[in-house]
This record gives C-alpha cells, sequence and structure tokens, in this order.
C-alpha cells in the first residue's frame, strides 16, 4: 500500500471503528494532517472518543473509560444490526431483527509497520464469586465490559498470514516465525495485552506498540479559568511534553527556547500578535512563569492577566512546537475561546507541526477548516448522520481503505 503524504513513520493510515455510538461500521483514512468536521449531532465527538478509548488501551486499559461513559450497554450502537436500503428511502421501519452476530465494540488502526484491533463484549453470562465464608453468589462485576478479542498484525490491513499476536479471551499467543507458541492462557478479561505482555523478548511488537501508543497526545481540555495551572508560577523542570491540561507551560516554552525550534516560536507569537514577544521569568528558588511583552505597555503581563484567547493561544503554541513531537496529536475543538483574526496563525502552526508529526483536528470553525485544507497532505473527514448512523460524507465502498477485523464478524 503506497504511503500517503505527510504520514510519517508511524502514522495512521486508517482508523476502524464499530458498534461504538452512533459509529455502526466506520473505517477512515489517514493522511498526515486530518480534519474532522460536520454538523452538530454529526458524531464528530464519538469519533474523538473512540480514539481516545483506543489509546486507553495501551494505559489503564478500557474497561474503567467505559464505565466513565455509562458501561459497555450505554455506548452500543443502538440501532439495528444492518439497516437496509428499503430502511433508508423510508419504504419500511426502522426495526431490529434476529441477530446473526455476537454484539462487539471494535477499535482498530492500520500503520505502515504494525496494526492493533480490540473487541469487548459483555459476558457471556453472570460469574460466580466465592466469599471468605466460603459461599457463592452472582458477581456484582457481572456488567463489566470484557476484552474478547485482540490481534496484532504485520502491515496496514490484517491478513491471517501477516499475524504476530492473537488474544482469544484468556489464551495468549505469539508466531514466531512459522509456529505459534502460547504465552498465558489465564489473561484477566479486563486486562490488555499491551500493557500485561510487552516483553521485548517474548513479544517485541506489543512493546512497540504500546510506547508508541502512550506517546499519543490529546487536547481538549487546555484550561484558561482564573485558577487554571498555567496561570500560576510553577517549578520549572524540562517540559518536552504539555500535559492536557496546561500544566507547566511556562517549563514548556522554556523548553522550546533551549532544545526546539526558537525561530518558530518568535514567528507564532508575532504573527499572531504583532509586535509581541513572549519570555519566561525564573525566580531564585526555580520557580517559573510567563511574560507577554507587547508595543505600547511599560511592563510585561503576566499569565494571570491575559485573556482566555492570548493563554489558549499560548498553549497551542507550546503543544504545537514541542521539540519531541508526539507519534499523533489530537486537537479537540482548538479554536475554542480564540478570536476569529487567531484562527490562520493557530493553522499555520498546526500545518508547521503536521510536517514533524501527525495531527488530527476536530473543529466547528470554518475559517480553521478552509485554512487547513489549504495543505496539500490534508485528509477531510466530513462526517454525517442518517439514520442515526455516522458516515464519511461521500465515502463509499471503493474510497474505503482495505479493512478487515481479524476475528471476523463472531
Amino acid at each position: 500500500m503506497a504511503e500517503k503524504q505527510g504520514v510519517g513513520e508511524n502514522g495512521l493510515s486508517t482508523l476502524a471503528v464499530a458498534n461504538y455510538r452512533s459509529l455502526r461500521e466506520l473505517i477512515a483514512p489517514l493522511g498526515g494532517l486530518n480534519v474532522v468536521c460536520g454538523a452538530n449531532g454529526s458524531g464528530k465527538s464519538n469519533l474523538y472518543r473512540a480514539l481516545r478509548l483506543l489509546a486507553a488501551a495501551a494505559a489503564d486499559g478500557p474497561v474503567g473509560p467505559l464505565a466513565r461513559e455509562g458501561g459497555l450497554s450505554s455506548v452500543l450502537w443502538a440501532g439495528p444490526e444492518t439497516v437496509g436500503a428499503r430502511m433508508r428511502r423510508g419504504e419500511v421501519p426502522v426495526q431490529g431483527q434476529p441477530r446473526q452476530h455476537v454484539v462487539r465494540l471494535r477499535l482498530g488502526f492500520g500503520a505502515d509497520d504494525f496494526g492493533y484491533a480490540i473487541g469487548l463484549g459483555l459476558p457471556d453470562s453472570n460469574p460466580q464469586v466465592v466469599l471468605a465464608d466460603g459461599s457463592r453468589r452472582s458477581s456484582h462485576f457481572g456488567r463489566d465490559p470484557q476484552i474478547k478479542h485482540e490481534c496484532i498484525w504485520a502491515g496496514p490491513a490484517w491478513r491471517p498470514a501477516s499475524t504476530l499476536l492473537e488474544r482469544r479471551g484468556p489464551m495468549v499467543r505469539v508466531r514466531r516465525g512459522r509456529e505459534w507458541h502460547v504465552v498465558t492462557q489465564h489473561m484477566s478479561a479486563f486486562d490488555s495485552v499491551l500493557t500485561h505482555l510487552a516483553d521485548p523478548e517474548q513479544a517485541p511488537e506489543v512493546l512497540t506498540l504500546r510506547e508508541r501508543m502512550r506517546a499519543w497526545r490529546f487536547y481538549d481540555h487546555l484550561r484558561t479559568d482564573a485558577e487554571a495551572p498555567a496561570r500560576q508560577p510553577q517549578v520549572g523542570t524540562r517540559t518536552t511534553a504539555l500535559d492536557d491540561e496546561g500544566r507547566h507551560l511556562a517549563a514548556a516554552l522554556e523548553t522550546i527556547r533551549e532544545i526546539g525550534d526558537v525561530a518558530a516560536l518568535d514567528e507564532a507569537i508575532d504573527y499572531a500578535f504583532p509586535g509581541t514577544s513572549v519570555d519566561v521569568q525564573a525566580s531564585e528558588a526555580g520557580w517559573l512563569s510567563v511574560r507577554l511583552h507587547q508595543a505600547g505597555l511599560l511592563r510585561p503581563l503576566d499569565a494571570s492577566e491575559l485573556s482566555d484567547g492570548t493563554l489558549r493561544y499560548l498553549l497551542l503554541v507550546a503543544a504545537l512546537l514541542t521539540p519531541r513531537p508526539p507519534p499523533l496529536m489530537v486537537l479537540n475543538e482548538p479554536e475554542t475561546s480564540l478570536h476569529p483574526d487567531l484562527l490562520p496563525a493557530l493553522a499555520r502552526l498546526i500545518v508547521t507541526a503536521s510536517s514533524r508529526t501527525q495531527v488530527w483536528v476536530v473543529s466547528h470553525a470554518s475559517r480553521l477548516i478552509a485554512a487547513l485544507e489549504e495543505a496539500e497532505h490534508c485528509q477531510t473527514l466530513q462526517l454525517e448522520r442518517e439514520m442515526g448512523e455516522t458516515a464519511v460524507g461521500g465515502q463509499s465502498m471503493l474510497d474505503q481503505p482495505p479493512w478487515q477485523w481479524p476475528e471476523g464478524r463472531k
């Protein structure tokens, strides 16, 4: 498969989601810069959440995040198993039929070197527990989602011959040459192989994927309120990746000045606010604070004095100009609190960052979207919703990248 322009060595070429909220079956091609847009209710947030849930498999596991969304039953696709042409035309009412396949929430991605997929479902039966007094009863966790299937393969699309690791229920096996080796037959139903089998000798591909996915960065909650950490002096420590709240903004900016692209930093500030510069002040005790120098003012402004929009722009600058870019950076509605006149500056910053890392932008702002789409390597996913189901607008079966779920449709 030819490499998409702008997709780096570790970039995703395909994202696949099935049975998650409005995403009954969505297979999306990805580029170096990806813009997700669409009308309210089209499913942008669902696609973003699905990607975060996929990332959770390499961190603390997807079960906890699913619980915070109300449990697996709450997030599963609520429509019929199949939506026929006559239903879409309104010739017959929308109604369920006897299911042909077990319901599974499926998440997966393909990249040039490795692909990964996970399938989650409810327990087949309510498990029994033995209490301390020897009595037995049904577990109170009988509705906990379970990991039913996981697979890692070589290349962007799964084929049986490309499978490197397969997990079915509690049993995990890995391929070495032409032979399969069972690693364990007792994998817990709520533990992912990414967190419990990252062995550099037995399963080096698991370790590679886990570390890569843990490095993905998501920015959807950069705080700019009066009590935001970014407004307060913080202990200075080298910061190559801004956290999702924007903590240690001053340290992140100073890290860019010391080991990053200083010219790009100064240009990003001056382009957005002509005649303005930013520096970082250090106290004798090692506390760092941001100072904004504006033409015509006799003193610099500190972070506590900045408007929400100005502070948010500085946070985005610190995130996008990181000297050690992650494999994937996701910005959810970065235009929030920004004046429309700042959107061209933000677009320039995002396009620059997408030359060093794969970037996702979920946005409502038509001005920002239009500016991003001017980049040659921009991939736009215009989401539409029909009959409750989210789809990529204008995408036919022939437009979808090659994809097959490793466990089939069981």
